[in-house]
Parts: C-alpha cells; structure tokens; sequence
C-alpha cells in the first residue's frame, strides 16, 4: 500500500498539471479499450461474481465504457466548468463484489478527469475484472502511477483509509463498514464519499400496469440475485390489487430460471459467496419464524453451487427484521397500503434512503410522491436505470455524495485554494495580530447594552432562557464587559432541533418565498447597520470602518442568497432513454452549524443564507467568543417574518454544542467551522446516522464566502427517471 500510494503520489504533479485535452483524450482511449475487450471482460466478471453473462454483456461492460466516455468530456470541459476548482490529489477507491468492474468506473473515471490520482482496493471475493482494467489502461498508455490496484480484504482496506498521504476516500460497502471509515477518518481532513446499504421501497399504486410491475419487480429484485444495493427489496402495494399482483409474481416466478452464469438462458446466477449464502439463508428463518409468509417456486435450485432461489413473502410487519433489515438477496417482502400518504410513510420507514421506484398511470401522483420519498435516486415506471449523466447515491444511513454527472465530479474536485494548505498550516501557528485596545467605548457612537443584560437563547421563533440558567460573560478586547449571554446546553440543542422539525414546511415553501424574506432579513439588518457595526467593532476590536464593512458585506450576502433562493436550478440530464431524467436539488433537512469566531457577523450570514434559502432549517451556535452580533440579530429575526424554528440560535461552548448536534440522530447534516481536534469529534459522531458533515479547520476569506459551493453543501440531489412513450 504504501509503494501503491507513493507511485500515486508521484505521478499527481504531472497528471493534474495536463490540459483537460490530453486527460480527455486518456479515458477516450480507456473506453475504446473496454469497448475492444467486451466479451473478455463479460465473460471474466461472470465468473468471478457469478452473475449472468447477459447482464454482464448487455449492461455492466457498456456502462463501464459510457462512464469513460462521459468523463472524457468532463475532463475537456473541467477548466471552464469547474473554475477554481482543482483535484483533490491521491483517491483511494474501495469497491464492492457486487458490480465488480461498473464500481470501479464509477469511481475511476470520475477521478481521472478531475485530475487524481488512484490507489484501488477491488473486493476480495472479486478482483479480477479490476486488474484486467489496469492491464489495458496500462495498455492504452495512462501514465505509470496513475492508476494503481491494489487488493486484499478488509485489512488492505484499513491500510488505504488510515494512510496519511491519501487526500479522498470513496467507498461502496455497507453501512457498518461506512460508520468505521467516517470514523477512522474524522479529523484527518481526507474528503469522503460514502455509497452504503439499502432497503429500497417499489411502491405500486391501483392504476399501475401490473404486467409491467411484474418485468419491474424481477429488474429490481432478482436482477444480480439481488445483490443490488438499490435493489427494490419492499414491495409496497396498494390493498386493493395485492391478490392479482402477487398471483402474478408467482406465475412469473415459476419460469425463472437459475443455473451456471456463462448460460446465456438463464435469470438469475449464483450468489457471491458461501458466507453470504449463509446471511441470506439466515435472515429467511429470520423471516418465518417472526410469522411472514413465505413463498418460493415449485421447481429446485441446482445444488452444484452457491444458488439461492427467487423468495417471496407476503404478511410482513412493517417493523418485522426481513422488512428493515438489507438481505442483499434474492428475497421480496410485501406490505400493502391504502392511501398515498401510508404509502410514502411506509417507503420512508427505514434508516436507508438509497433509491425508490413509483409505479402508477398517474404522472401527477408520481411527481407528488416521488419528491416526498427520501432516497437520493427516485425512478417511476422503471428501475435499476443507471447511466453517466445522472448522479446516484443516497441519503440518511445509505451515504452521502454522488457518483456520475456533474454532482459526481464534485466529489473529486477541491477548491484551489486549499492548494496553499502547506503555507496556511504554516501561517496558522503564528501568533495572531494584536487588536487596538479598548477599555471604553463611546457611547455617543455605539449603543452598549446594559451590563447586567443577558440574551437569551432563540428557539422557535421565541426568545428563551436557557435549561440550566447559566450565562457567561462576554467582554471586549480590552476586557471590558460587554453583556452576557445565555449558556446552552444537550437539552437546548434538543428543543432546538424539535423546533426545526416543526418548521417542515419551509422545505416546501416556493423559492420566491423563501427569497422575499431573505430580502427582508438584509432590510431590517441594513436600516440597523451602524448599531451592529457597533457591536461587531466591540468585540472584535477592528476599528469602525472594517466592522461597517463586514456589516455591509453581510447584508449583500443576504440579498445573493435571496436572488439565489428561486434560481438554484436542478437539471435534466442526457441519459439515453427515451424520457426524462430529473435532477432535483433538496434541501437535507435539519441542519446544524456550528459559525467560525472571525467575522462574527458575515460568518453567521454566509452559513445561515444558503442553508434556508434552499429549504433546510437550521439550529446555529455563533462565534463562542463573539456571539452578541447573532443574540442582536434575534430582533432582527423576529421583525422579518422568518416562520418560527427555520432559523434557532444556541449560545455557548461551541464544540461541545457542536459535538451533541453531530450525535443528534434527527439532526441531517453539521456544518463545523473551528479547530482541527473538535472538528474531528463532529465528524466521528456524525457516523452515528451518517449525516453529512462538512468541516473546516483552516482559514477561509468570508468576504468572498459566498455561491455555489455553499448551495451544493445545502442540498442533495435526487434524480428522478421518467420514461414516456407509447
């Protein structure tokens, strides 16, 4: 590992320092070399996966060779589309068994046309289409160190994610495995990109072409033997067409057939593993015993081999351990429902949100339904559609970050000013500037509040006081008290998080909407300007012409992400179907952020903006030694028609408060802005539900914090296929 990652490490200077040309024209040559080889990469992934040479043939090799068509053009395109961004450096890639040489495309070739370069870890049980692929890039010129392999089990795995000289990790695995490596990532600063477990709802409604539903039920579940991450393992269906569904599922699950994978007649071919048999047998027992209704076809499975027949039960509790629980088998469980509500309520009742598949003649059922589901990955009418243009990936315990299409490009790219991170390091030691001393203030220029005034915390629209009633003072530069503010603590950050869950809605507020009231937070701070530039002069000690700048510049920073709020456009992707592919940019949820202490003010307005002006609410711990601008802003807050718990505040020890958010279950995503160590605990305890993270330790320019990077961190995206067409 360590020749593997110092070969990377130095082929990265010369790599990234090619035109987006040259790289272009090396994964054009990649996938004129998967191309050449077809039928040698078809037939050895089916061998060592055991799965069927049609879908081998058919999908997996074409797809490897669209991905590396796909990304040569974003390698050409990279300096006009990703401005001021460069590679993140050394990638290393672990990938699953389960779709063997389409895994590593899908992260391979992402990551050469942003300019990195590879160390990868192909699954145990199935490296050899991995190594074949090396051996014809080798072939097809990519420089040496580019692109190395390395493989081994878990432990070889380890060895890449603990390695101080890799800068990105992108994983496909299971969940377990995802919570070790944010863990055993967390402080390091290496990027992540998790692609983990499913349990992946298909919901038919009583209008749904049932014959249909049945070819779409044996795509989504006995496709790979169901070793499909996404794989559409619910069945939900409406009541009143469950018995004609289920009669039909079993007449077609009659005339599967399983057998050896290089026979190109059959369904369905053998599981990976006998460890993997063994889970899968395991968890059907499971099923039965917790009193599910089991079903297989009359006919038997071979018994020269690792074979697994089609499974259906019927009877399942929604809680039941075959119903929550990724079998990543051959196995269906059906559960029905009556309304569309029941129906959402049931496909959302899993720690998972990889993918879902809506079944109904109602296109404006399906577009109700579909944005309500969460899943990173929604398709109607169809299933297991995959292509290059169209990102896939999950949300919640399923994992963040996206793989294909632009989305994915930015999971390799950083912006380039982390490129001086050597020197910031360097400059970051250095003992910080001496600020003007100042023992009074005038009080002709600035309204100092009283001494003795306490702010109170800001939950739910409503000034509160804190659980425990502590405050802790808050003094100048020069010593002076300033005011004290409310010391907030585990049950604060808790009500705080009940309040952003009651403010849903807000998600579903109209852009327009949420932008008009974000033009009337910067009103009301701008007609108040010279007292805030007061407040942050105060604490700050930057003299008044630097604190009115900063307030200025925050109110501007409110008015982008207004104009932002209804312009942050998803996209329709070029997948090759004949229909649509929707690309919609959500908002995560419950957010929590924790603001740097520079630029007390403008740090807080440039998280809080782009978070709420797509949709999230949000629970803020300001500046732990400047916080008075965000306890000020308050006032601000509640005389602009901010809908009550969208945005609360919580003052007090920021890494502590930081932490309890970053283990709060019903808390989507924290945003930390500090130091190295606690932005280390955030990321470690965000493992506990998989939340997304994105953690800063070194220093950033918050005159120009601002646009679509923020956006991206704000959202996720789900793509949504829609077919049409007689």
């Amino acid at each position: 590992m360590d020749a593997a990652v110092a070969a990377a490490r130095k082929a990265l200077p010369a790599w990234s320092a090619l035109p987006g040309h040259a790289r272009a024209r090396h994964l054009y040559a990649l996938a004129r070399a998967v191309q050449k080889h077809a039928r040698l990469l078809a037939v050895l992934e089916s061998l060592d996966n055991g799965k069927s040479i049609r879908e081998t043939r058919d999908l997996d090799v074409p797809l490897v060779a669209r991905h590396f068509y796909h990304h040569a053009g974003w390698a050409q395109l990279a300096q006009s589309e990703f401005a001021g961004y460069g590679p993140v450096g050394v990638v290393g890639q672990i990938v699953p068994w389960n779709f063997p040489l389409l895994m590593v495309a899908w992260k391979v070739a992402p990551a050469l046309a942003a300019a990195n370069t590879v160390v990868l870890k192909p699954a145990e049980f199935t490296p050899l289409t991995a190594l074949c692929l090396a051996e014809l890039a080798h072939e097809a010129g990519l420089p040496a160190g580019v692109l190395n392999v390395v493989t081994g089990d878990g432990r070889t795995g380890e060895l890449i994610v603990r390695h101080p000289d890799v800068d990105k990790i992108a994983f496909t695995g299971s969940t377990e495995v995802g919570r070790i490596i944010r863990k055993a990532t967390a402080g390091s600063g290496k990027k992540l990109s998790l692609e983990l477990g499913g349990k992946s709802p298909f919901i038919v409604f009583d209008d749904a072409d049932l014959d249909s539903v049945v070819e779409g039920v044996v795509d989504a579940i006995w496709f790979n033997q169901g070793q499909v991450c996404c794989a559409g393992s619910r069945l939900l269906v409406h009541e009143g067409i469950a018995d004609r569904l289920v009669a039909k599922l079993r007449a077609r699950m009659e005339k599967l057939r399983v057998g050896p994978s290089l026979d190109k007649a059959i369904d369905m071919g053998a599981i990976v593993a006998p460890v993997q048999l063994e889970r899968i047998r395991t968890l059907v027992t499971r099923g039965v015993e917790e009193g599910a209704t089991l079903w297989q076809p009359s006919w038997a499975c071979p018994t020269d081999g690792y074979f697994y027949p089609p499974t259906l039960f019927t009877n399942v509790s929604p809680a039941a351990t075959i119903a929550q629980v990724e079998i990543f088998g051959p196995v269906l469980v059906a559960m029905t429902f009556r309304t569309p509500s029941e129906a959402v309520e049931l496909a959302n009742n899993t720690p998972y949100g990889l993918a879902a598949s809506v079944w109904t003649e109602n296109i404006n059922l399906a577009l109700d339904v579909a944005p309500k589901i969460k899943a990173g990955v929604v398709w109607i009418n169809c299933t297991n559609l995959f292509d290059a243009a169209s990102g896939f990936g999950g949300y919640r315990e399923s994992g963040f970050g996206r793989e294909g299409g632009k989305e994915g490009m930015w999971e390799y790219l950083k912006p380039q000013r982390e490129e001086r991170s050597g020197k910031r390091e360097e400059a970051s030691k250095k003992p910080a500037p001496k600020r003007a001393s100042r023992s009074t203030l005038p009080a002709s220029r600035f309204p100092v509040p009283p001494i003795d005034r306490t702010y109170k915390l800001f939950i739910g629209g409503a000034q509160v006081r804190p659980d425990q009633g502590y405050s802790r003072k808050i003094v100048g530069p020069g010593g002076a008290l300033l005011a004290e503010v409310a010391e907030g603590n585990r049950k604060d950050i808790r009500n705080a998080v009940e309040a952003a869950h009651a403010a849903a809605t807000w998600a579903h507020t109209n852009g327009h909407a949420r932008g008009q009231i974000l033009y009337y937070v910067a009103e009301n701070l701008a007609g108040r300007a010279a007292e805030f530039a007061g407040l942050v002069e105060a604490m700050t000690g930057q003299g008044e012409a630097s604190a009115r700048e900063e307030v200025d510049a925050a109110v501007a920073r409110l008015f982008s992400y207004a104009a932002w709020a209804d312009k942050y456009d998803g996209a329709v992707h070029q997948t090759p179907i004949r229909g649509v592919t929707l690309a919609m940019n959500e908002p995560i949820g419950v957010m929590g952020i924790a603001c740097p202490d520079e630029h007390p003010l403008l740090g807080l307005v440039s998280l809080v903006g782009p978070a709420v002006a797509v949709g999230n609410s949000v629970i803020v711990v300001p500046s732990e030694a400047q916080p008075l601008a965000a306890t000020e802003l308050y006032t601000v807050l509640e005389a602009s028609d901010v809908p009550a718990g969208v945005i609360n505040i919580v003052t007090g020890a920021k890494d502590v408060l930081a932490k309890v958010l970053a283990e709060h279950d019903d808390v989507d995503a924290v945003w930390y802005f500090g130091n190295r160590a606690a932005g280390a605990d955030v990321e470690r305890a965000s493992a506990g539900n998989m939340k997304r993270t994105w953690v800063e330790w070194e220093p950033r320019d918050w005159m120009e914090g601002e646009g679509r990077e923020f956006l991206r961190q704000a959202t996720q995206v789900k793509n949504i296929w829609i077919p049409y067409g007689e």
